[in-house]
């Protein structure tokens, strides 16, 4: 199967993409719930990686229906369904690469990502959670939902699998590709203590879906 740049996988795929991310993928409907549920009580600003279709906000703005939220994703066509959805709600959206965007300093009360993080490798993670660590504020929380496995072998071998697709398929350096990259849960932690966050622990799984959160301070 040929690998698809991350924008044209989504963009094809916003039809049903709810549907089966509720349906079809275990421990995804209750994560977004679960991922609701550990939002500190206060937030009032909210940084969203990969924000999509927005499923998580859908739980998020019912408990916390005046939250400004800025939701970073690649996909078009993710983008407007999610303002399809929340006309009326506090939403700055931005079309582009969370890698690359400069998300300010001690701006966010909390930040969120969901099934999104596990398409890249660890040197790219860790420099993403430094600027994330950096835009909360002090006592800020980040909270990771996402595919994570348990046993460091299968963790290997789906990083070789990765390797393999790039190479035989000659995929440009740069882009961004729909490749699963899964870490397992422990050195999820350890990437985001290496970025600077004092602590970080797995809080619940359901499945391969796994919730990580991380404390600034």
């Amino acid at each position: 199967m040929t690998a698809e740049t991350m924008s044209d996988f989504f963009t094809s795929r916003v039809i049903g993409y709810d549907e089966h991310m509720l349906n079809e993928v275990e421990g995804c409907r209750e994560g977004y719930r679960k991922m609701a549920e550990l939002l500190p009580e206060r937030t009032e600003s909210l940084l969203d990686l990969g924000c999509g279709t927005g499923l998580e906000l859908d739980k998020i703005f019912q408990l916390f229906p005046a939250a400004e939220v800025t939701g970073i994703d690649l996909t078009r066509a993710m983008l407007d369904r999610l303002r399809q959805k929340h006309p009326d709600k506090k939403l700055i959206l931005i079309e582009g690469n969370y890698l690359e965007y400069d998300f300010g300093v001690g701006r966010f009360d909390a930040a969120v990502s969901f099934e999104t993080m596990h398409h890249f490798s660890r040197p790219e993670k860790v420099k993403l959670y430094e600027k994330i660590c950096r835009a909360l504020k002090p006592d800020g929380i980040y909270l990771e939902c996402d595919y994570m496995v348990t046993d460091p072998e299968e963790e290997k071998l789906l990083l070789r699998e990765a390797e393999r697709i790039r190479a035989e398929q000659q995929l440009e350096s740069g882009k961004i590709y729909h490749i699963d990259t899964p870490y397992t849960v422990g050195h999820q932690i350890q990437m985001l203590e290496q970025a600077g966050f004092p602590k970080a622990e797995a809080l619940w799984r359901l499945g391969n879906t796994t919730i990580v959160r991380a404390k600034n301070g």
